[in-house]
Order: structure tokens, then sequence, then C-alpha cells
């Protein structure tokens, strides 16, 4: 039986395009990105959860990423427990750090190579064991992205194109990481695919460079064509729309919406409560704990950036700050600490009447 992979990988173009790979194999995948620091255990923690819920054998593959040696000891310790208690998980781990070496030297699954880039470990993995179904691009685009990312400038061409797929990683701005994880990932993924099926072309960085901006719009466009901008604010807009049952909070008897670094709340959150008008507001915090509030005529919300950061504004836009707010990595965990902060305010400040003058 194969076993369900939960695979945890960077957020640059060495981590996504492990992910690109792993697409062209016939295993059930669920897939996890992290920067380094504490969202690295932040997600394992994730995986761990859903674990902790499933019968099935499973594998922990994470790609790009070296653990601590404190990581690894909690995670091999997790997993042991999680295996005595008749769970079948494996881990293995494929990267190219050197600061992993003491982590290599001290587990079976830890695999480091520092002459590959993680994308090159990971193909070479999928290809002994994961039953890759290689299209003819492949080999050429790993090498695009080892080059690159293991800097092998005298490697010109792979070296030069590899530059612009970098840039298409890190321009790709538009979808917040916590709220659309899995969208924002789809999006990058959809992008180096389109990429690395143009790695034989003549000049491939010149075109791919030019092609940029088309295939972003390419990717948010549903019938017809606008700006970027329009485009993916709708696309935000619709992805807002389906997670309403999460993302709902309550204020003083008013309906609201939160999000979490969307940003653009003058566009998005406008656009949100026309589409939306059951909401009679929406914020968004930022990870600094900056609040932005906007409204369409049904609630003032200066005063309730008044009452939760001592922030204001007008009617239908304010704005403050959280003291005390806490950077997260999970957008549940945001939630928890503004809903902590809503029922302190209710108890506080009682019941006010906050209808748009």
């Amino acid at each position: 039986m194969k076993p369900t992979i939960y695979h945890l990988s960077h957020i640059d173009l060495d981590g996504y395009s492990c992910q690109l790979i792993m697409e062209y194999t016939p295993y059930k995948i669920h897939s996890f990105n992290a920067n380094y620091g504490a969202e690295v255990v932040e997600r394992l923690n994730e995986i761990l959860e859903l674990l902790k819920k499933s019968d099935e054998p499973s594998l922990i593959f994470i790609t790009d990423l070296n653990l601590t040696a404190d990581e690894a000891k909690w995670l091999n310790r997790e997993v042991d427990r999680l295996n005595e208690k008749g769970k079948k998980i494996q881990i293995t781990l494929r990267d190219h750090h050197g600061s992993g070496q003491e982590c290599a030297n001290k587990y079976d699954w830890y695999f480091l190579d520092t002459e590959k880039s993680a994308t090159k470990l990971t193909y070479e993995y999928a290809k002994e064991v994961f039953e890759l179904d290689e299209p003819e691009w492949m080999s050429k685009y790993v090498a695009v992205v080892d080059a690159v990312d293991l800097w092998h400038q005298d490697e010109a061409e792979n070296f030069e194109y590899g530059k612009v797929c970098m840039r298409l990683v890190t321009e790709t701005r538009e979808l917040n990481r916590v709220v659309f994880g899995d969208e924002d990932r789809k999006y990058k993924v959809a992008l180096l695919k389109e990429a690395a099926q143009m790695v034989n072309v003549e000049s491939a960085n010149i075109l791919l460079d030019e092609k940029i901006h088309t295939l972003k719009k390419n990717f948010f466009r549903e019938v017809t064509d606008d700006t970027l901008d329009n485009l993916a604010t709708r696309f935000i807009v619709k992805l807002l729309g389906s997670k309403m049952k999460t993302m709902t909070i309550y204020y003083k008897g008013y309906k609201g919406f939160l999000s979490y670094g969307v940003g653009n709340t003058s566009i998005i959150g406008n656009g949100f409560l026309v589409t939306y008008p059951e909401y009679d507001f929406i914020v968004d915090v930022s990870t600094r704990g900056t609040i932005s509030l906007r409204a369409n005529n049904k609630v003032n919300v200066a005063y309730i950036s008044k009452e939760w950061a001592g922030g204001g504004g007008h009617p239908n836009a304010a704005g403050g700050r959280i003291q005390g707010f806490k950077e997260q990595f999970r957008y549940d965990k945001v939630k928890m600490q503004i809903e902590n902060l809503i029922h302190a305010k209710e108890a506080i400040a009682g019941k006010l009447e906050y209808k748009a003058d």
C-alpha cells in the first residue's frame, strides 16, 4: 500500500520545484511550505496533528529545509511515540545545507548532499522510489534550478534561466501564504510548470522575462480580461467567500470577516463587502498587529478600531495597532488571539451602538 505523503518544503524556487516534481508521482500528497525558524516547527506540528487522525501508512517528506538538532530530536521523538501507538509513519529529509550535518550524522532519515540542490535530490529520489512519470522537460529544468540555487555561473544558459525562474517565485506575492496556503502553492507551482515547459526554447530567459505578467494574468483570469490587480482582487474576494465558515467573527452583534496579512484592504475589503452584503465589516490584521477595517455604511468601524487598538479613522475606513499581538503562521491561532481580544473588549465596554452616522 502506497503511503500518503506529507511534503514540507521551503518557500523559494528550490523548495517549490521539489513540489512540482512530486506532482508527477502517483501518490496522495498533502503539501506544506515554511521559511526557516519557528514556522518549520509550526508546519510540522500541523502535519503531526493530521497524522494523529489518520490510520494510513504515511511519510513525512521534508525538502530544502535543514532542521536544527533540537528540531530533529523533537520530530524523531514525536514520530516514535505515534508509531508506538500503532501508527505507521516514516520520515525522510532531502537537503543540501551544510548546517544540517550534525543531524545527518545522527539520523538515518536525514539525507544531506551539499553538492546538489534539493530539487535535484528530490528528482533522483522520486525516480528511485516514487515511480516518477517524468515529462521530457524535467531533467533540463532540474539542471536549471540546480545551477541557480548552487550559483553555478559557469553554466551560463541554465544559470540565466534559473535567475528568471527565481524572480518568478519571489515576485509572486498576490496570495497570502497563511490564509491561502494551498492556493498560493498551486499558484507558484503552476507558474513554474509553465516556465519548465519553456526550458528548451531559444533565449528562454528573455522569453520568460517578457511573459511573467501574462502568465500571472492567465492564472487569475476566469472569463473576461482585465488588469492583473483587478483579476487578482476578484480571485481573492472569491477565495475569502469560500472561507466564511472559518473566518467569520462577531463583535457586539455585528458580523465581521477576519483576514490576516491579505493587505490592500481598500480594494479587496470593499470588494468583499459589496459581494457579500451579509457582512457588516471586514478587518485585516498584519503580522505586526496593525489592523485595517472597512465597512459599507452598516457600522462605524472607527469606534471598533478605537476599542480594539486605540485607533480611529472614518465610519467606513479605520485602523490601528493591537498592542502585544504575536505573529502567527497559522490562521486559527490568529483568530484565537482576535477572539480573545473581542471577548475582553466586550466585557469591558458593554454594548454600544456603532451604526454609521
